[in-house]
């Protein structure tokens, strides 16, 4: 039987586990969207959150494509092991999808898992799929999102926090830190996201090799069959970029049919509260170039400083004038 975590990610663990709840000890005050309800406790209606449940209306969701479609069904990796297959299922409640129109007014969505926080309003994703300077009208998170349903609600979106330097670099330049902290507001009748759906530990330095890793993602494209996330579980190792445009370590992972789409969706490992998450697709090549194959960002104290900083509500990190939006 595999042990849950790799032995050099225990420390890692405890460390976490530390610095986590040192800032949940540490947290400030409920942000300002839990003090603007009526009846305080973070409860009451929620105008941006009943215009988003009345904009995602099943056939929106349903006709919403990729925020960043690179992988391909019809091209294959070349042959070496045998590749486990993915299966689609109704999702877990942690794991959901972001929905947006762009600037074309096209339906767009990338997925997100929800952490455990002081507020109970993050989600992490990729960075990749929300750098983009197009207005994002209606940003919504939808947990366990499938067959066009919200079980849980629809969540606005309040603050992205991107590391600068992925906007700066860019989608290949940056790839080490393709990963964003989005920090939610309240479901219609004043709950926040944690609440309802749980949340995963996030665990920066996990290593990368680890031999049962559960990777969950939304597809999106002309061929697919199904509106439901695929779920798969299998082993990561690391990858070391041999694209000099494109450097770093990265966890690698071979699940079957992860076209493009499933972006954002994340790598989740066992630990003693459940799961937790260990990366995002995305990273190298923002998720790979095959459907077989899908990397991640390797999480390091770059990403727990971004998450404590949308635990703190700083002002996140926003494109520089005349750097490339690629």
């Amino acid at each position: 039987m595999s042990r849950p975590i790799a032995v050099r990610g225990r420390l890692a663990l405890l460390l976490t586990t530390l610095l986590l709840g040192l800032s949940f000890a540490l947290a400030p005050a409920p942000p300002a969207h839990a003090a603007k309800t009526p009846h305080g406790h973070g409860h009451g209606l929620r105008p941006a959150a009943a215009s988003a449940d009345t904009y995602w209306t099943p056939h929106r969701m349903r006709e919403a494509r990729p925020a960043a479609a690179t992988k391909s069904a019809a091209v294959r990796r070349p042959a070496t092991d045998a590749t486990p297959p993915s299966h689609p299922f109704d999702g877990l409640p942690q794991v959901g999808t972001f929905f947006w129109t762009d600037g074309s007014n096209t339906g767009r969505f990338c997925g997100g898992t929800v952490v455990r926080s002081p507020h109970r309003d993050l989600v992490v994703s990729a960075a990749h799929c929300l750098r983009s300077p197009d207005p994002k009208r209606h940003l919504s998170f939808v947990p366990q999102y499938h067959d066009g349903l919200k079980p849980h609600g629809i969540y606005p979106v309040e603050r992205l926090y991107l590391d600068q330097r992925y906007y700066d670099l860019g989608t290949d330049a940056g790839a080490r830190w393709d990963y964003a902290v989005v920090r939610l507001g309240a479901r219609e009748d004043g709950a926040e996201v944690e609440e309802v759906t749980g949340g995963f530990d996030l665990l920066p330095y996990p290593g990368y090799a680890h031999r049962n890793v559960r990777l969950i993602g939304y597809p999106g494209n002309k061929d697919t069959t199904h509106p439901k996330p695929l779920d798969c579980t299998s082993s990561t190792h690391r990858y070391t970029s041999t694209d000099p445009a494109a450097p770093g370590d990265f966890l690698e992972i071979s699940c079957a049919g992860y076209i493009g789409g499933t972006s954002g969706g994340p790598f989740l490992v066992r630990d003693f509260t459940g799961y937790a998450l260990i990366g995002v697709i995305g990273g190298y090549h923002t998720g790979g170039d095959f459907p077989d194959v899908s990397y991640s960002s390797y999480f390091t104290a770059d990403t727990l400083a971004l998450y404590l900083h949308a635990v703190h509500g700083d002002p996140p990190a926003t494109p520089r004038q005349g750097v490339s939006t690629r």
